[in-house]
């Protein structure tokens, strides 16, 4: 496996700087943004919202396919026109004047997750295998940083310069950005010779879209509207057309194969919860500090309070990622998944318990974002040390993939448990207790993983690793 030599130190930190700018930062700025974008556009808070799912809706399918992309031509070039697109899209966002122009502009600003399965491929193509999982910590620590530079900025920028601002912040910076990466970025070959599944990517991302915006709409819509059954059995029956054309094509856009091999399959699920239990807290944390106070239950606070007790939990995340080449190093991607899903539980837990003091709220967050810092990092490592160079960006891609998947039920599911007890002391309880649980479903699913492979990038069949328990 090549190196990037002396100047690859810079190439790390400069794709990291890239997912913020290009993904992670645009998408976390909109939501603090929703009640001004819907006085400006006139629109309903649906609508407004739709900013924030299109944007959604376009990075799934976009990840995995720009993953994929990048296997077979060239991570760099690949990457270099997302992030033109992804440009392009938050320039349109910013300039336009009516609601769906901003939507066509955020769809095109979503290809910009693309960024993160290409920057693992040429992380993995150009560094040792010891110092791979440093360079993958700090990327997944970019989903968190997001959140963080969003809390901080948000505020001052839209009471003062207004929401456009919010996002022409990111679409400058990317600019030289991009130009850094044009110069900076060694060639990263691709698979000569072989062709892009196109039809494998047009049936993918269509049954994702209908099965993501049934997800997305199933409150406001209903769960048994016409509607939403039909995406839901349109993506069902997409997705079977799909399988069958994937299992068929020499050269498919995503191998099913490598979905069992168990070092994909345990850090695809551990993504799923993951997501979950982090975009839980996006729906109950601010529900539960801004609910006016009420038998003793409620803050009455406001979206800065709020702001404040999201923040600490941010900032660990991003801490946590950061540190995770040492620990991978030290323990093994196994145990620092197990280790950050009992920090997660843990976090729950409490909250179950002891929510009546905003300091209680303060301490669960850091153990939660700590301990999901660790889950994104870990199962980021495995699945990338459980399947061939040739197929790290889409595997990769599929599990950044699941991670959104799931941070989108975690919003529905837990807004449809406090909503069901009229946003009481027990719907909240039940919640927390449930994302309590999931978190200790991740740490099942360390448990399953596989130990640290001899020789990551060979293709091989599953092999045993002897008793999963044992780190």
């Amino acid at each position: 496996m090549g190196s990037f030599g002396a100047g690859g130190r810079s190439v790390v930190p400069l794709l990291a700087f890239l997912g913020v700018m290009a993904y992670s930062l645009p998408m976390a700025v909109m939501t603090p943004a929703l009640p001004a974008l819907q006085a400006e556009m006139g629109t309903s808070a649906a609508g407004a919202a739709w900013s924030v799912t299109g944007m959604v809706l376009s990075a799934s399918v976009a990840t995995p396919v720009a993953g994929r992309l990048g296997d077979l031509l060239g991570a760099r070039r690949v990457l270099l026109w997302v992030l033109a697109v992804g440009i392009a899209g938050q320039v349109v966002s910013a300039l336009a004047n009516g609601l769906p122009v901003l939507l066509a502009g955020r769809v095109l600003a979503g290809v910009g997750s693309g960024v993160f399965p290409l920057a693992y491929t040429i992380i993995r193509k150009g560094h040792p295998a010891e110092r791979a999982a440093s360079a993958i910590g700090l990327m997944s620590a970019m989903l968190g940083l997001g959140g963080v530079v969003s809390w901080v900025i948000a505020g001052p920028v839209i009471d003062h310069l207004g929401w456009r601002w919010l996002v022409w912040v990111p679409a400058v910076i990317l600019l030289p950005g991009t130009f850094l990466a044009r110069r900076a970025l060694p060639p990263v070959p691709g698979e000569p010779g072989k062709g892009v599944d196109w039809w494998g990517a047009l049936l993918f991302g269509g049954w994702l879209t209908a099965a993501l915006t049934a997800l997305t709409q199933g409150s406001s819509w209903g769960w048994t509207s016409a509607p939403v059954l039909g995406l839901l059995a349109g993506a069902a029956a997409g997705a079977a057309v799909w399988a069958y054309v994937e299992a068929t094509v020499p050269d498919p856009l995503l191998d099913l194969r490598l979905m069992r091999l168990r070092g994909v399959w345990t850090a695809n699920l551990g993504s799923l919860l993951a997501g979950f239990c982090l975009m839980a807290s996006g729906v109950l944390f601010p529900l539960l500090i801004q609910m006016p106070e009420k038998d003793g239950f409620g803050f009455g606070g406001t979206a800065t309070d709020t702001a404040m007790v999201a923040l600490p939990a941010s900032v660990a995340m991003t801490l946590m990622g950061l540190v995770n080449g040492r620990l991978d190093r030290r323990f093994g991607a196994r145990a620092v998944l197990a280790a950050g899903a009992a920090l997660t539980a843990a976090g729950y837990g409490v909250l179950v318990l002891w929510h009546a003091e905003l300091w209680q709220l303060l301490l669960t967050n850091v153990l939660r974002g700590a301990g999901l810092g660790m889950a994104y990092a870990a199962v980021a490592t495995l699945v990338v040390s459980a399947v061939p160079v040739s197929q790290t960006g889409v595997a990769t891609g599929v599990n950044t993939l699941l991670r959104t998947v799931g941070a989108g039920l975690g919003t529905q599911l837990t807004a449809i448990l406090v909503a069901a007890y009229a946003l009481a002391r027990p719907g909240f309880v039940l919640a927390f207790a449930v994302c309590g649980a999931l978190a200790l479903a991740i740490l099942a699913v360390a448990l399953l993983a596989p130990r640290r492979p001899a020789v990551p990038d060979e293709p091989r069949a599953e092999q045993p690793d002897g008793p999963p328990a044992a780190f």
